[in-house]
């Protein structure tokens, strides 16, 4: 049995978001900020292991929670630096999240 699946027309600005990278962006969101389990660092690499795809596709929230979680729970300057790299991405599109935490890590 065959489905046709219908074409959806995207405008060129907004890109879509795949129903995958949604749902893993939910769900590291949802692990980070429960109390129980946000604090946890085995919760935190599962959550950032999440976030990794859709930060690198594009996805401006994905690019600011993993910025964040990298300038905040990383040991070495490496992951540090990548981390300030994925926020200042998310602050030129926009995200007040990022540009907030830019101005505490840049001072």
């Amino acid at each position: 049995m065959k489905f046709r699946s219908s074409s959806v027309s995207s405008s060129p600005t907004a890109p879509a978001v795949s129903p995958t990278k949604r749902f893993s962006m939910r769900v590291a969101e949802w692990l980070l900020d429960s109390p129980r389990l946000g604090d946890k660092p085995q919760v935190k690499h599962i959550a950032g292991r999440l976030l990794k795809m859709p930060a690198r596709e594009g996805v401006v929230a994905a690019q600011s929670r993993l910025g964040q979680l990298m300038c905040r729970e990383c040991d070495n300057a490496r992951d540090r630096r990548i981390g300030q790299d994925l926020l200042r991405q998310a602050a030129r599109a926009g995200d007040r999240r990022a540009q907030r935490e830019l101005g505490l890590v840049e001072d």
